[in-house]
Parts: C-alpha cells; structure tokens; sequence
C-alpha cells in the first residue's frame, strides 16, 4: 500500500492529489509512456473527458498485463490543449482515483 506524502507546512493540494508519494520496499514499478485519446480503430472521441477516458483506460489495460489496476498508479503527468479542457479532465480522473491520491502535474500546452 502507498503513503501519501502531504506535509502541513506546505499549502494543500488544490484538487485530488498527493504531493508526494511512498512506495513500500519489494513493490514493482511498471512505467507507462503517455497516451493519446485515440482508439485502436483510430477514432477519436469527439470531447476532452471522451479522450481522457480513453486515454486512462489504455494505461488501465497496460497494468493488467502486469497484474495491476488504476489504484497502483503513484504519479500522473497530463497534458491538455486549452485551459477550457480542465473541467473535463479533472472531472474524468477525480472520478477514477481515491486516496491515497497519485502525485500528478497537470499541463496546459499548445501548438
């Protein structure tokens, strides 16, 4: 089981997050490269929570190959396009994850 690392010296996470996070000794790590919503058909979802969904349940099927769900994730680095998405996003993986929450960086990127 992971720890959060929330120090009350420091301000409180914003939204559902940890500031840092323990992984106990003799545990695994499966590193994930990042995810497009886009399906195996090639269709994209028409919105950002379609695309965010889409996007965790491709992560969600690489840790069942290892044996692991979406409660193992211990870090989260995001990506959107507009400041418009967040809303969508952050309702999409505030739905997924309870806590002890993932650290996570979310960032708005264009171009």
């Amino acid at each position: 089981m992971t720890t959060a690392l929330d120090p009350k010296n420091i301000h409180p996470p914003f939204a559902p997050y940890s500031h840092g996070i323990v992984v106990p000794p003799g545990q695994r790590l499966v590193f994930c490269s990042g995810q497009l919503g886009i399906a195996a058909d090639k269709t994209i979802p028409p919105d950002c929570a379609g695309q965010t969904r889409l996007c965790f349940e491709n992560v969600a099927a690489i840790l069942r190959e290892a044996g692991l769900g979406l409660e193992h994730i211990i870090r989260i680095n995001a990506y959107v396009t507009g400041r418009e998405h967040l809303p969508e996003y952050m309702g999409v993986r505030n739905a997924l994850f309870s806590a002890p929450y993932p650290a996570s960086t979310l960032m708005i990127v264009s171009g």
